[in-house]
């Protein structure tokens, strides 16, 4: 389960809780799977939510952002303020390794999620079911936009 905040009025979002749970069959290591699951999981939130890949098309398609200055990986300000990673009991993989499961790889996955909040978060803000894209990353300028913010409208809770 997820939990997302978004700022329309600044197109920032964040993740506020992430509560993951993860079929690991019989884990080995159960710290690091939970680890992994952890890395895997903040990596797609990098790809979903912050890091834009861009290419030079008349230098052989060179990747533009090639440092920490202009390519944007997670930080630890990214990472939800809850984030809990629950490893699914008893669920042996016949055919796994000391049927254990892999961990590496399907929490990239679990990630989409944090995209899914943040949409339904626009979904709220919005107020209207008219359907709409969100691309991946997630850009603040993108999700400010879709936010479809009316100035005059009062948005005090109440």
């Amino acid at each position: 389960m997820i939990e997302a905040e978004v700022d329309a009025l600044t197109g920032e979002s964040r993740i506020v809780s992430a509560e993951l749970v993860i079929d690991t069959g019989i884990s080995l290591n159960p710290t690091v799977d939970a680890g992994q699951v952890q890395g895997g999981f903040v990596m797609a939130l990098g790809y979903l939510l912050t890091e834009q890949v861009e290419f030079d098309h008349s230098k052989n398609g060179a990747n533009v952002k090639v440092g920490t200055w202009e390519y944007k990986p997670p930080t630890a300000f990214e990472l939800p303020d809850s984030f809990d990673v629950t490893l699914l009991p008893h669920a042996p993989n016949k055919q796994g390794f000391l049927r254990s499961k892999a961990t590496g790889e399907p929490p990239l996955l679990l990630g989409a999620s944090a995209l899914f909040a943040i949409k339904d978060a626009i979904v709220a803000m919005r107020g209207d079911d008219k359907p709409f894209d969100l691309p991946v990353p997630a850009l603040p300028s993108t999700v400010h936009r879709l936010c479809d913010v009316d100035w005059k409208r009062d948005y005090t809770l109440s």
